[in-house]
Order: C-alpha cells, then sequence, then structure tokens
C-alpha cells in the first residue's frame, strides 16, 4: 500500500498555513507545518525520510526561508527533499537567490489553487520518480556487486582445484608428499601471519598457491629428477630450470593464486645475498612471497627424511636456518621463524 505523500509546511502567519493545507488536502496528501525556521530543521533532522516536499516561506523571524534552505542543503541526509519557496517577496534577486540555494520552484504570493495543486503534484512525482530510481540504482549495483564475487570466488575455486589436481599429478611424478605440501603450506602461511606487511589475504594466497612451488620438477627428465645420488654440473643446471619452467607456464594467467604461484615457483630458490637462482636476485628484490616460502621449504624438507637423505634433528636445522640468516634467508623470516619456533616445530611433527 503506497502511503500518501508527506509535506511540511513553515510559515510564521498560521491563516497562511491553513490556506495551503486547505487547498491541498484535496489530494490526500499528509501535513506537517512549523511557524519558524528553527522548528522546521528540528522535525525534519527528527525524521530525515519523513517528508516528500517543502513548502518554504522566506520572510520569518530569526531565522528567514533562505537561511532554512541553505542548511537543509548542506546535509546529506536531508538535502534531496524538495523545496518550493511559498512567498511574498516577487523581486528578481530574492526569485534568483531562492534558485541559486536550491530550491527547486518559486510560488508567489497570491496564489491560485490549481497553480499550487499542479507545482506541489509535480514536485513529489519527480521526487518520487528520483527516489525510486535511485533505490533501484542500489539494488542494482548490490545484485552487480554479489554477482562479482559470486563469479570471484567461483574463479578462485577453480584455481584452487587445478592446484590441487597439479599437486598431486606433482606427488606421483616425484619425491614430493602430500604431507610435505600440506606443511610447507601451513609454515608459509604462518610466517605470513605474523609479518608485519602482510595481510590476510597474503596469508591466504601463500596458504593456497605455495604448494606450487616445485610445479616445475615435472617438466624435468625422470633420470635426472629420481637420480639417487650427487647431480653433475650439467645435470644440476638442468635440475635448476624447473624454476624458470615453472614461471613460463604459470605466468600466463593474472589470477591472484596463479600469479602468486608462479612468483613462488620462480623465487623460491633465490638467496637473500644474491648466490640463489634462476635470476641471482638480492635482498628485498625477492618477491615477499618467495621468501616466505624459501624458508618454510628448506625447514621442512630438512626436517624430514627423503629417500636420498635421512632427516636432521630439530636443533641442527634451526641451527643451520640461524647460520643462514641474511646470507640464505631474510633476516626478518628468520627472526619471526625463532620468535614463533614451538608454532612451526608444531607444524613439522605433522605426519
Amino acid at each position: 500500500m503506497i502511503k500518501n505523500s508527506r509535506i511540511l509546511i513553515v510559515d510564521d502567519v498560521v491563516d497562511n498555513i491553513r490556506v495551503a493545507m486547505n487547498i491541498l488536502k484535496e489530494d490526500n496528501y499528509d501535513f506537517s507545518f512549523a511557524g519558524n525556521g528553527s522548528d522546521a530543521l528540528r522535525l525534519i533532522n527528527d525524521d530525515p525520510d519523513g517528508f516528500d516536499l517543502i513548502l518554504l516561506d522566506i520572510m520569518m523571524p530569526q531565522m528567514d526561508g533562505f537561511e532554512v534552505c541553505t542548511q537543509l542543503k548542506s546535509n546529506p541526509k536531508i538535502q534531496d527533499i524538495p523545496v518550493i519557496f511559498l512567498t511574498a517577496k516577487v523581486d528578481i534577486d530574492s526569485i534568483s537567490k531562492g534558485f541559486a540555494l536550491g530550491g527547486l520552484d518559486y510560488i508567489t504570493k497570491p496564489f491560485h489553487s490549481s497553480e499550487l495543486l499542479a507545482r506541489v503534484k509535480t514536485h513529489i512525482d519527480l521526487h518520487r520518480a528520483k527516489t525510486l530510481l535511485k533505490q533501484n540504482n542500489i539494488a542494482l549495483e548490490t545484485k552487480v556487486k554479489y554477482e562479482q564475487i559470486r563469479l570471484l570466488t567461483e574463479l578462485e575455486d577453480s584455481q584452487k582445484e587445478i592446484i590441487h589436481v597439479l599437486t598431486e599429478l606433482m606427488e606421483a611424478t616425484s619425491d614430493e608428499t602430500g604431507k610435505h605440501i600440506k606443511r610447507v603450506s601451513e609454515s608459509s602461511a604462518l610466517l605470513a601471519k605474523y609479518h608485519p606487511s602482510l595481510s590476510e589475504t597474503d596469508r591466504q594466497t601463500l596458504y593456497h598457491a605455495a604448494p606450487m612451488h616445485d610445479i616445475g620438477k615435472m617438466t624435468i627428465p625422470s633420470e635426472i629428477l629420481h637420480k639417487p645420488g650427487s647431480y653433475t654440473e650439467d645435470e644440476f643446471t638442468i635440475m635448476k630450470q624447473h624454476t624458470s619452467n615453472a614461471y613460463a607456464l604459470l605466468n600466463r594467467s593474472n589470477r591472484r593464486l596463479m600469479k602468486a604461484a608462479s612468483i613462488i615457483a620462480h623465487e623460491h630458490h633465490e638467496y637473500w645475498d644474491g648466490s640463489g637462482y634462476p635470476r641471482g636476485l638480492r635482498g628485498s628484490e625477492i618477491h615477499i612471497y618467495g621468501r616466505v616460502v624459501a624458508l618454510a621449504d628448506v625447514f621442512d624438507a630438512l626436517t624430514h627424511s627423503r629417500r636420498y637423505k635421512h632427516a636432521w634433528e630439530i636443533d641442527k636445522v634451526v641451527d643451520y636456518i640461524k647460520d643462514r640468516r641474511e646470507t640464505q634467508f631474510d633476516p626478518e623470516l628468520v627472526d619471526i621463524f625463532m620468535t614463533h619456533l614451538d608454532e612451526f616445530i608444531a607444524i613439522a611433527q605433522i605426519k
């Protein structure tokens, strides 16, 4: 059920209010009235959505209609309420000032009842149409934003599924295990949690993208990848290509998780002092994601056995990481690791 439009009549002469109300009651409007500007502003501010139109006299004591309109239009909550000046001031300067202050119409006294009815109806209809359009636009914007969020969520879920499939394939073709991948993800997310410049989004990104750090090993010949002994210089050169090969594959996507995975795969063997590979990046030239996963990967690799080595004792691994602070590893990340060592050890104990 559509409610009646509500009009506020502001005039310091009671008879003028009665005349306007008697004319306008023909169209079934609801009325409020104020005898001065201060009362009018109080009524409007108390119920900012309650009025569809204001009929405003200009010549009032203490606060004239121009000042009422000025204050009305300066308040974002009530500035859209249409104002019609209803006044005996007929000089061109007053009329111009009324429009300049934001009035939508200017009716001079004495006025014809048909004129008042027509102009009031026009501006109320326009106001209602504008309000409805605004509401529809807000509803549309909300719907569009919801749809964008839904699509982005679906895209991100698809990326996670692709990462899951690829990491399972990697497990089947290399010596990586699902537990190693899980632990590297957990440790990477923990480092991000305590890093002052990384956000919750970064933490989530690292958690989901870190499993792809060695995906490039799928491109390395099996006889090199699974060689039981040490690599020759030529074999190690080929082995190192797993970083660049992964980057070339994953960097084609602009999606957040895939982009992060490409950076991690490319840079997790770079060293803080510039002696790593494939590009010999140094310090902050290495993306923070690469630095984080580099530490998480080494910590887990050393604390667990592989077919070519035994697991190290925790104390030995901790000493190794401390000794390589500012050479292999980002010193700030090493400090975080040491401060929260018990939490990292708990992750390492996941079987």
